[in-house]
């Protein structure tokens, strides 16, 4: 089972990127999902998840309305938006499947391989 991420780079403050996230197995499609990111010497923290269906999204507090997770079970692919960046969202992403609870890095039981994401002021 492989989840890998892509659509990092480098934008400046204000910017968007979109990152996408390509599941090897269809079982996916009946899984919870979720992005996470880590900052140099930080911990991973929470950024959004989605339920299986699709139906309900959850977000941190520093990027509600800024950010926007779906996914497209068709294509075994999760997306993650990101509109108005700001610095403080340098970080490296990672995707993440599989979990009992949305907001707890350690339930969930596959991750990508992580993209960088850097925003200059």
């Amino acid at each position: 089972v492989q989840l890998v991420e892509s659509g990092g780079g480098l934008v400046q403050a204000g910017g968007s990127l979109r990152l996408s996230c390509a599941a090897s197995e269809r079982t996916f499609s009946s899984d919870g999902m979720g992005w996470f990111r880590q900052a140099p010497g930080k911990e991973r923290d929470f950024v959004a998840a989605i339920a299986w269906s699709g139906k309900y999204t959850y977000y941190a507090d520093s990027v509600k309305g800024r950010f926007a997770i779906s996914r497209d079970n068709a294509k075994n692919t999760l997306y993650l938006q990101m509109n108005s960046l700001k610095p403080e969202d340098t970080a490296v992403y990672y995707c993440a499947a599989s979990p009992p609870n949305y907001f707890n890095a350690g339930s969930y039981t596959y991750w990508g391989q992580g993209t960088q994401v850097t925003v200059s002021s």
